[in-house]
């Protein structure tokens, strides 16, 4: 298990890719390849999850990391929970897992989630609802989310503009409006006992990701997907004060290295006592561990 106590922080939001492709003309790599050069990122193919936690490893960094259940929408093969579990269990000192499904599974998805998270360690999920094609409030996923509300684990959810597809022709068929936070905010009302990370800074509805974390002490706000010197103002300025406790460090592994983000952290305009909860002290309370 991660020592929480020894690492310098907790990246929330990282990703396991790299085998999802199923034919060499099925457009993943030229998918993978188009995302990093969005980023910037110093490669054409993802990297393992043994990679990604050599790296963390060395950087001295817990990491959250999971798959997306895109296949229905995308056709790229589903990069299996259980294996990313496995893996995350050979390198438990630093990698925690969390799983994906696509809602879409129903029942049977649920019962996906129970088994995850009894059998194999799993301690949260994650959905992207461009990628999966769904508006976060449709009743075709509480099923899902009941099974997640049994466990009591979080459930981090994409918002906003994404790299995936982006600069490519039609965006690759990626449909921006499932991912406004707003349709979270029902998510919220019904389902207060799960715990919503609405991921990234949410350009163009920032400032109602900020309404629904502000109104419902359910919801979290990780910071991933940007570098901090282009964060809104506005964002962190409630990160500074009335979100200061539901603000979360992640980077969005691999498209963009965590020493890089935490670089450019420290030269942003955030108060020296909030620093280290968003780094780490948010995290620990919310994935119910202990430093």
């Amino acid at each position: 298990m991660v020592d929480f106590a020894k690492v310098r922080a907790i990246d929330i939001h990282t990703h396991a890719e790299e085998p999802c492709g199923l034919h060499g003309d099925d457009g993943y790599d030229d998918l993978q390849t188009a995302m990093a050069k969005y980023f910037r990122a110093p490669w054409s193919h993802p990297p393992t999850v043994p990679e990604t936690a050599a790296h963390y490893r060395e950087q001295n960094i817990a990491a959250v990391i999971f798959p997306v259940d895109a296949e229905r929408e995308t056709g790229f093969r589903r990069y299996k929970n259980e294996e990313v579990a496995e893996l995350c269990a050979e390198h438990s000192d630093i990698l925690i897992p969390f799983a994906s499904i696509d809602p879409h599974k129903g029942k049977l998805g649920a019962r996906e989630a129970r088994n995850l998270v009894e059998n194999f360690g799993v301690q949260g999920f994650k959905f992207h609802p461009t990628m999966q094609g769904f508006y976060p409030n449709d009743r075709m996923a509480y099923p899902l989310y009941e099974a997640i509300a049994e466990t009591g684990k979080p459930a981090l959810f994409h918002t906003g503009q994404t790299g995936v597809g982006a600069g490519m022709p039609g965006g690759h068929g990626m449909h921006l409006k499932y991912s406004n936070p707003m349709y979270l905010d029902d998510v919220a009302v019904d389902f207060p006992e799960i715990p919503i990370i609405l991921a990234h800074p949410s350009f163009p509805w920032q400032e109602e990701a900020l309404a629904v974390a502000t109104h419902k002490p359910n919801v979290y706000i990780d910071l991933s997907g940007w570098s901090p010197k282009y964060f809104p103002p506005i964002l962190v300025r409630y990160a500074n004060s009335l979100l200061k406790d539901r603000m979360l460090f992640g980077s969005d592994w691999p498209m963009i290295a965590p020493e890089k983000w935490l670089n450019a952290f420290d030269k942003a305009d955030f108060k020296d006592e909030v620093r280290p909860m968003i780094l780490k002290e948010n995290a620990l309370r919310l994935l119910g561990a202990a430093a």
